[in-house]
């Protein structure tokens, strides 16, 4: 019998004495450009945009742009902090370590199920998003209208969206080059279809054949027009849905070449080109329909939860079911991507001793974290599911309970950013402002973002009106994920208790300390 391994042996990485360390993940195979696509894949701007640009609308009117201005700010200031973390200390764990090295092991595996948590409630609701976009496509092509319907029979649905998740699974399984081609091929056609069927909303103005023009004007970029603080709040809210995903770029730092500065430099222009798309295309669609509620109006409730879908047809004509095909392509493309954030995460705190170390294992022939992605796959797939044929309502829920877990992991992570280099502020003009001011403001912001919405989704009339004894379904569902989180930790300091001393994963000094002490 020969000594070479199977597919299904793992590989356990190297022990661990308290700092950071390798995890045997493919070292070197993600550059620059391949980082961008795949943050830009995890944002799944087609998805979100439709999903997100008529509650908007409802918001805040004309001054979408201004909105997705504003919430594209905190994610900027945080985006800057994670980068400068990562240039420090480059590892897959990302919020989980550089919170750990900063604040200590409790809150560090605090910030770490914050990210896993909101992976997890984003796989199932982007499965079943696919699922829907699927039957319609289908439906639009072949001109049978009942088509679409059968995406609404729960079990239709949820064995199809368990197909989507097994797909996802198998490619995010397969090494880091398997990923990157596929989403080459999904994210350029996604994006050019955006910017093309933006393109033919402002020739259907400039032609005289749009539903409602609107001549555009500055004040749409002015977040002081909105006029109520509150519409500001819930503005913000959805914008930073429609922004998260970015960060998975940096969780793939330990696979990326030149792992100190790339996954930070991709962090940033994702960030960058997902805001002017977003403006593109808000800007262009205000000007075509305007924010009246009449048949195809942005403020008409009744495509408010699929804007492209109704206004594809007007807008494109007979290939409008190129705008589904985006859809279905943005949500699968952002399905299969968003598998990498929770996987190295879980990864890490596998490596790390904070979990169970069946999840430090990795894949010998592909080099990636298998057991973490597997798991990851089973709870989203059992999540969607029980969460399908309990309500649609409860699982529409799960995305401002999303908003929430975001502000909470973000913020964690800025936070752990000024606290960590505080030796090193005041070094040079750049320290202020990217490891002091820019961090600072873009946690405060989340936090005070996600105590906002905690506070409001006890209105039971808050999200879908759904309520439990008087408390709002949205409120419920935040405070039960944090909790169970702490369950979890505290399970895990009994059952694991060296990371919780620090011994395999210590406080690390700040930068300019460390150098004082050589």
């Amino acid at each position: 019998m020969s000594g070479k391994k199977s597919d299904s042996d793992v590989v356990i990485a190297e022990p661990v004495t308290g700092g950071l360390s390798k995890k045997g993940l493919s070292a070197g195979t993600v550059g620059l450009i391949g980082a961008v696509v795949i943050g830009i894949s995890c944002i799944a701007p087609a998805y979100t945009l439709t999903a997100a640009l008529g509650p908007t609308v409802s918001e805040v009117g004309f001054q979408v742009p201004a909105i997705i201005l504003v919430g594209f700010i905190p994610m900027l200031l945080v985006a800057f902090g994670y980068r400068e973390l990562n240039r420090s200390m480059p590892d897959s764990g990302t919020s989980f370590t550089w919170a750990t090295r900063a604040f200590g092991p409790w809150i560090g595996w605090m910030a770490g199920w914050g990210l896993i948590a909101a992976t997890i409630l984003v796989l199932s609701n982007l499965a079943g998003i696919a699922v829907e976009f699927l039957f319609l496509l289908i439906a639009q092509i072949t001109g049978v209208a009942e088509i679409a319907d059968l995406a609404f029979n729960p079990l239709i649905n949820v064995a199809v969206c368990l197909l989507f998740m097994l797909g996802a699974t198998f490619v995010s399984y397969r090494d880091m080059q398997t990923t990157q081609k596929l989403q080459y091929v999904l994210v350029s056609f996604q994006v050019l279809l955006l910017v093309g069927f933006s393109i033919a909303a402002f020739v259907q103005v400039a032609q005289g054949n749009a539903f409602d023009a609107s001549p555009v004007e500055l004040s749409w970029f002015n977040p002081f027009a909105v006029g109520d603080f509150g519409a500001v709040v819930a503005g913000l809210s959805l914008s930073i849905f429609i922004f998260w995903g970015w960060d998975v770029t940096l969780t793939m730092n330990e696979e990326t070449k030149n792992p100190e500065k790339t996954p930070g430099r991709a962090a940033t222009l994702t960030v960058v080109i997902i805001v002017l798309l977003y403006l593109l295309i808000s800007v262009s669609l205000l000007a075509y329909a305007g924010t009246g509620d009449g048949e195809l109006g942005l403020g008409n409730e009744d495509i408010q939860s699929n804007v492209f879908f109704y206004l594809s047809g007007p807008i494109l004509g007979p290939v409008a079911w190129l705008v589904s095909l985006a859809v279905l392509t943005s949500s699968a493309a952002s399905l299969q991507s968003t598998f990498v954030s929770p996987a190295r995460t879980l990864l890490a705190m596998g490596h790390y001793g904070a979990l169970p170390p069946k999840f430090a294992t990795v894949s010998p022939r592909f080099f990636t974290p298998g057991y973490a992605t597997i798991v990851s796959a089973i709870v989203a797939s059992a999540f969607y599911a029980v969460m399908r044929f309990i309500s649609e309502d409860v699982l529409w829920d799960t995305i401002t309970t999303l908003g929430m877990m975001i502000c909470f992991y973000y913020g964690l992570t800025a936070f752990a950013c000024v606290w960590y280099f505080r030796k090193q502020w005041f070094d040079s003009m750049r320290n202020v402002f990217f490891t002091f001011l820019f961090p600072l403001v873009g946690g405060v912001i989340l936090a005070v973002l996600f105590v906002t919405t905690l506070i409001d989704s006890t209105d039971p009339d808050y999200g879908s009106g759904s309520n439990i004894g008087g408390l709002g379904l949205v409120f419920i569902l935040g405070v039960a994920v944090i909790l169970i989180g702490v369950a979890i930790m505290i399970w895990q300091a009994v059952k694991r208790p060296a990371f919780f001393k620090g011994e395999t994963l210590s406080l690390d000094a700040p930068p300019s300390l460390r150098r004082t002490r050589r």
